[in-house]
């Protein structure tokens, strides 16, 4: 996800989707004949998915979601709408979660070819625009049963998938910072002012070297918490915490940057996703 975002934040977001948002769920929720449908494609390829929780409505509350599915025999009819979500225009499926009859929510796999299933592309964002982000519609979608996630129900299904993906966001934010950084290290290489590189001033080492100073913190506290994470001991608030330090780095990195560019060049504006 460093490498990634080091080369476009959009790129490591789609990958961010399918592992972790898509992926994820299904190896961690689904069932082995689930996880033999699909998994091989996804990691090759083959397959795009995204993960629909975020509505219109109900963006930062999902418990507030009302996309529902009522039971109809050996399939469900799902009705609803989810916003913003990366990767739909081109994705073969989508990871959902509704609501049941019981106000339960539940997740499910929705393939595009389904009958009343739509995915819009959403045009003309300010930022992220290499990452393709669109809707998910359903009307009167008829998912049978056998797609039904049946080891997790509650919030804690999709609330797990985010913090998976709020880990790979933490190193994300690295790459994009390094990125920046390795920027204006070469800037100052080159830029002259009163006959002396900018790189020879005591101030724009100072900058420097703070810069990658916080950038190598952040690494060392993504590393760490990954440690954590592969013991099983990574909390939700610890991932949080090193998303939220290092997307803030990422943008410390950033305006430092493009100030010693003299606005050319970066722009400083760092998406927080």
């Amino acid at each position: 996800m460093q490498e990634l975002e080091r080369g476009d934040s959009g790129i490591r977001s789609m990958a961010s989707v399918q592992g972790s948002l898509v992926m994820y769920p299904i190896y961690k929720y689904g069932n082995e004949e689930q996880r033999r449908k699909y998994l091989p494609k996804l990691g090759s390829g083959e397959f795009i998915g995204c993960f629909g929780l975020t509505e219109p409505d109900h963006g930062s509350n999902p418990n507030g979601m009302i996309t529902n599915i009522k039971d109809d025999g050996d399939a469900y009819i799902l009705n609803g709408a989810k916003m913003w979500i990366t990767n739909s225009p081109v994705a073969d499926i989508a990871v959902v979660w509704a609501k049941d009859e019981e106000g339960i929510i539940r997740g499910m796999i929705v393939e595009k070819d389904m009958k009343g299933f739509s995915a819009p592309e959403i045009h003309g964002k300010w930022s992220l625009r290499a990452s393709v982000t669109g809707e998910l519609v359903f009307e009167d979608v008829r998912v049978p049963k056998a797609n039904m996630l049946p080891n997790i129900q509650g919030l804690k299904g999709p609330l797990g998938c985010l913090s998976k993906a709020r880990y790979g966001i933490a190193w994300g934010a690295v790459g994009a910072a390094l990125d920046c950084y390795d920027s204006a290290l070469r800037y100052s290489k080159e830029r002259e002012q009163f006959g002396k590189k900018l790189g020879q001033f005591q101030l724009t080492q100072k900058k420097l070297a703070e810069m990658i100073t916080e950038i190598t913190k952040a690494q060392l506290l993504s590393w760490r918490l990954g440690t954590l994470a592969n013991s099983g001991k990574a909390t939700p608030a610890q991932i949080s915490m090193a998303k939220r330090n290092n997307v803030a780095m990422a943008l410390e990195v950033a305006r430092e940057a493009r100030q010693m560019h003299g606005g050319m060049g970066i722009t400083g504006e760092y998406p927080i996703t």
